[in-house]
């Protein structure tokens, strides 16, 4: 399954809730990858992006605020993208249900970097329109 959460950004989840990457089974490993894989070159062909990142935060030290296995996947631009490249972390973390905390913290990395200043909140029927045209690239 995939989530929108921001422009080019997808949030990749197993049908079963799984807390940790090691509790997945063979299967399970073998099918998030390989359809990250698939959904991955469709995402960097329709961004036309160059490049992509995959994250996975496993387990709470690791920054994983969402208590299952998910994979980030983030299209990226030789221009227009990130300043420094972990700048991409603040992005992902924005949008985890520890906002309040992290939101604080990505205030704090914008001002001193002077980042995002064009990026707008988007309402939940531009999340929902991605979404949709998410779905119809993936099926």
């Amino acid at each position: 399954m995939v989530l929108v959460n921001m422009p080019c950004f997808c949030n990749m989840n197993l049908l079963r809730s799984v807390k940790c990457f090691i509790d997945l089974t063979s299967d399970e490993t073998s099918d998030l990858w390989l359809t990250a894989h698939k959904e991955g070159g469709l995402l960097e062909h329709h961004h036309k992006a160059s490049s992509l990142t995959f994250t996975i935060q496993d387990g709470p030290q690791a920054g994983q605020t969402v208590p299952h296995v998910h994979i980030h996947i983030l299209p990226r631009k030789a221009t227009g993208d990130y300043f420094e490249n972990d700048e991409i972390y603040v992005a992902i973390f924005s949008e985890s249900d520890n906002f309040v905390q992290l939101y604080e913290k990505e205030k704090e990395v914008k001002q001193k970097l002077d980042l995002d200043k064009e990026r707008k909140d988007r309402s939940l029927e531009e999340r929902a329109q991605e979404a949709d045209e998410y779905r119809k690239l993936f099926s």
